[in-house]
């Protein structure tokens, strides 16, 4: 199948990369792709190498009549160009057109997947939209994961992977990777982490305020692309993502993690927050699900930081679980096309 996918890139580069994602995983299972993005330049180190089947092109201004594809894809409610949305309406079959949404474990996801939204003016006029969420249940669209990524991911040589990227641990040395907004909780991270030994990668963006407590160190990391990304992951021993790609991703790495959520000012952040939790922490020992509920508290703002991690064993059996169970439903781009298949 032919796919447009069109994403607009607000104040952070998540969108742009859960949409790089999704197309370059379409491309991987034979279909090709067009991503229509205002602005690409965050491509130049997701994505260096690019994908023989994904082109990229610029928002297409409103008078634009490029020829849609089997299927469109608008992102997040991004709104299409209404010059493409004309041409969608002329061809003699209408593409698929999918909405699809932010990822969000409240249970209104599961009741709003896959509904239909008849356009009956504008111009649309005539055509469906198909709202598509992704979820972490099986009643839901799934999370982005390529064919083969976890069998990578439990094969990767850490070592070796991280000798090449120029990170050396100490013997001993716990690794943690930090990628969030600008947060206040950071500057009291490293106190945390001060009874081990441990190695502070810091992504672009991410500063610890000096000096660093004993037995704690830091490394600034360049920008890494996509596949880099989810090694580093892997490789860690604990990790701080934020947003949504991120965050999908260290759920695939198996590895305990801090979400740092989008904030919101009118704190409509927070219940997603909750939300995830419970379905993430169902099972768990009390003890870990108290300490993990009051630490990412912390790490957003909403509570003091605790003064310690939850239990780092405890807490991994619990990351891998979730894995495993996440790991044995439908991917998003698997269920998108058996979708797209039926419905069209």
């Amino acid at each position: 199948m032919q796919w447009d996918v069109f994403c607009r890139v607000i104040d952070n580069h998540g969108d742009l990369g859960v949409c790089w994602r999704l197309c370059a995983d379409l491309a991987a299972r034979g279909d090709t792709a067009r991503l229509w993005t205002d602005d690409a330049s965050a491509l130049a180190w997701m994505a260096p190498a690019g994908s023989p089947r994904v082109e990229v092109r610029p928002w297409p201004a409103d008078a634009d009549t490029a020829a849609p594809g089997d299927v469109v894809v608008e992102a997040f409610g991004c709104d299409l160009p209404h010059g493409f949305v004309d041409a969608m309406a002329a061809r003699r079959v209408a593409p698929m057109w999918i909405n699809l949404e932010y990822l969000s474990a409240e249970a209104y996801v599961e009741r709003s997947h896959r509904l239909q939204s008849p356009q009956m003016s504008g111009p649309g006029r005539g055509l469906t939209k198909w709202f598509y969420y992704p979820g972490f249940t099986p009643a839901t669209g799934g999370l982005i994961r390529e064919p083969g990524l976890l069998d990578a991911l439990a094969g990767l040589d850490r070592t070796a992977w991280l000798a090449t990227h120029g990170i050396e641990p100490r013997p001993g040395e716990r690794l943690v990777s930090v990628f969030c907004y600008p947060n206040p909780a950071l500057a009291g991270l490293p106190a945390r982490l001060a009874g081990q030994p441990t190695l502070l990668l810091l992504t672009p963006g991410a500063a610890v305020p000096g000096p660093l407590p004993e037995g704690v160190r830091a490394q600034a990391l360049p920008y890494l692309p996509q596949a880099s990304y989810d090694r580093l992951l892997r490789a860690c021993d604990l990790n701080f993502v934020r947003g949504e790609d991120s965050f999908v991703r260290a759920q695939w790495a198996g590895r305990p993690f801090t979400w740092h959520i989008y904030p919101q000012d009118d704190g409509a952040h927070v219940p997603k927050l909750d939300a995830f939790l419970d379905r993430f922490l169902a099972g768990a020992p009390a003890t870990l699900a108290a300490d993990v509920r009051s630490w990412w508290a912390g790490w957003n703002g909403e509570a003091p930081l605790p003064a310690r991690l939850p239990d780092t064993h405890a807490w991994t059996t619990q990351c891998e679980n979730w894995r495993e169970a996440l790991a044995s439903q439908a991917d998003l781009v698997t269920g998108l096309r058996q979708f797209i298949r039926k419905s069209s």
